[in-house]
């Protein structure tokens, strides 16, 4: 094994300078805002120091280059320290820290990637060390590359379930390119931290976890550089480092005080502070240069991906669209190394173990950790390094949401699957069934909303998705139903198919997934009573296709039937009367589940909550009658 050298003391005292530089430069923003958390800054100082200007390899003048070791700091409030480290790098200007949080300028109250030195959004905490360890994971099992990834959490957050799935999830997987820092500086936003300063409970967490730990003075450079050498030295483990701060670290009257969180320096205080720490540093002008990277990554291929041949389904025969995801992903994976899925113990239920057995090294199991799946998703399309598809029973991704309006902020264009949607998976109940989903997802400003309604539409919706920007949403369904696009059809993200029309259609009924096939079926009724309807395959909802909506509509007596499976709120209901909304001539009714459902066979729970052919059938009628 290599033996430590010990840095020089020009280059100890040269970080212990930066520290206070950094300190300096985070109380002058935060005074300038008059907001921020410079106390938060303050505890990870010489932190910063040793990992921007000692231990860390990156191009400081390419901050988003594919070889740069990763850095995520996910206690985001600290975002002004992060800034200062990146002035000192030389890459942002000094004077534009001043800047801080004002409306012109990309140094947000917290980290954005308006920012290119940030590869992920941070501040909601918990979430950094889930994507830190899907950065991870693709650098050693995908880049095959030699960059390492470093993620500081405050230990406030440390009191996040997401944080310690994402620690399990990195000891899994034996993530030895990852390490965690706990900026343990005892004290949260209102009270002090549940550990405090219990060093030894946090160790032993972290190694009952499978982390190898170091427990630091986080205020002492020599120690720290020794800890990260020593954590690149580990095989077969990720490390973490758990430094011992204190909140406000070198402010006389305010360190390790209540009461400071999220404060900046008082006008009165704040001359004699910054005098204070300026007159420690002991050589101002000495410059420390970060080491630069391996060149051992290629530049990320962003070319378009396309299945390698049409859909291979007949009309008319009977596929499950959850089925059809999983085979359109192992197609889409012959087209490109770049595609690679993730589950969260489901993939014999979503079928993304099609792709499994196809391309194993490209399928990480997240195994029952959603929050988890999401960020690591997030992590491994960072820098465009993967096209990443993450999936599970939909209903599930409501326990990430927090994750997936953080992805929207990161600018991340991560794909997420939700199978087993509404009633219609039946017997398993309620607790099962994807109601919600539609709202959750309509509401994120990047996402890209796809509901397929048969197996040709799903593999179509799976290619967009692969080379859409933004988050992207396929729903995708339990019951197996018939083909009814031929191979060669060609879609868009944002149009709508008439799947029946005739001159006489005197309502426009739109349905989605199971409910376009019970349309269509009510339509077949209808017909026979001489009774004509325009079906509607919106494939979107989100963008919905507001032009064919409202051309149908007013060719058929300005009548719409919506028929979801799914709670009225927020659903393909609400997004239709949006759509229309500039013609209040047109009428729509909505059928959707109304009301907390229960166990059943999926035909008699179509019947109960009223979005079967014959409900549909009904409504049709009473839109005559009346």
């Amino acid at each position: 094994m290599a033996s430590y050298h010990k840095p020089d003391e020009k280059t100890l005292q040269g970080l212990k300078d930066i520290a206070n530089k950094l300190r300096i430069q985070s109380i002058k923003a935060t005074c300038a805002s008059k907001s921020g958390h410079p106390t938060s800054c303050c505890s990870a100082a010489e932190l910063m120091s040793v990992l921007f200007f000692h231990t860390m390899r990156y191009k400081s003048n390419d901050p988003r280059n594919q070889c740069n070791d990763r850095f995520v700091m996910s206690k985001g409030h600290a975002a002004p320290i992060l800034y200062a480290a990146w002035a000192e790098a030389g890459y942002v200007k000094e004077s534009e820290l001043l800047n801080l949080r004002k409306l012109d300028c990309d140094l947000e109250g917290h980290p954005t990637p308006k920012l290119a030195f940030v590869d992920v959004a941070t501040g909601s905490l918990g979430q950094g060390l889930g994507a830190a360890c899907g950065m991870a994971y693709t650098g050693k099992n995908f880049d095959k590359s030699s960059y390492r990834v470093y993620c500081m959490m405050g230990d406030g957050e440390c009191s996040e379930g997401s944080v310690w799935e994402a620690m399990a999830f990195a000891s899994y997987y034996q993530l030895d390119n990852l390490v965690a820092i706990m900026d343990v500086n005892r004290l949260g936003q209102s009270e002090p931290a549940p550990l405090q300063h219990d060093m030894e409970t946090y160790r032993k967490r972290c190694e009952a976890f499978g982390w190898n730990t170091y427990v630091v003075d986080g205020h002492d450079v020599e120690e720290l550089c020794k800890a990260f050498w020593q954590a690149q030295q580990v095989k077969g483990k990720p490390t973490c480092i758990v430094a011992k701060t204190f909140k406000g670290k070198g402010l006389k009257n305010i360190e390790d005080l209540e009461n400071w969180h999220g404060k900046p320096i008082p006008a009165d205080r704040v001359d004699d502070l910054l005098k204070d720490l300026q007159d420690r540093i002991q050589v101002p002008n000495k410059t420390l240069s970060p080491e630069l990277p391996n060149d051992d990554t290629a530049p990320a291929d962003t070319t378009t991906i396309v299945l390698p041949s049409p859909p291979g389904y007949k009309l008319g025969e009977k596929v499950a669209t959850r089925r059809a995801y999983g085979k359109a992903l192992a197609r889409l994976g012959e087209s490109s190394k770049r595609v690679v899925a993730l589950d969260g113990d489901t993939k014999n239920s979503t079928f993304s173990e099609t792709f499994k057995k196809a391309f194993p090294d490209r399928y990480i199991e997240c195994f029952i950790a959603e929050q988890n799946m999401v960020s690591v998703a997030i992590g491994c399309a960072t820098r465009d390094r993967t096209v990443a598809f993450a999936s599970t029973f939909a209903a599930f991704f409501s326990r990430g949401y927090d994750q997936i309006r953080m992805g929207a902020i990161s600018q991340s264009n991560v794909n997420l699957v939700g199978s087993h949607c509404g009633v219609s998976i039946g017997e398993d109940g309620p607790s099962q069934m994807a109601l919600e989903d539609l709202a959750m997802f309509r509401a994120i400003p990047t996402c890209t909303v796809f509901y397929p309604s048969d197996a040709v539409s799903t593999e179509r919706a799976v290619e967009m998705a692969a080379n859409t920007k933004g988050i992207c949403f396929i729903r995708t369904s339990r019951p197996e139903t018939e083909v009814l696009y031929s191979p060669d059809e060609k879609f868009e993200v944002g149009v709508a198919k008439v799947v029946r029309q005739s001159k006489s259609d005197q309502v426009t009924v739109i349905g989605a997934g199971v409910t376009l096939h019970e349309a269509l079926t009510a339509a077949d009724i209808l017909a026979k009573e001489g009774k004509n309807i325009r079906v509607i395959d919106p494939f979107t909802i989100k963008p919905l296709d507001a032009a064919t909506i409202l051309a149908a509509a007013r060719e058929t007596g300005r009548k719409i039937i919506t028929v979801e499976d799914h709670y009225k709120e927020g659903g393909l209901g609400e997004a239709v009367l949006a759509a229309v909304a500039e013609d209040p001539s047109i009428v729509v009714t909505r059928l959707a589940v109304s009301g907390v459902p229960r166990s059943g066979k999926p035909q008699e729970l179509l019947d109960l909550f009223g979005i079967s052919a014959k409900c549909i059938v009904k409504a049709v009628q009473q839109t005559f009658a009346n």
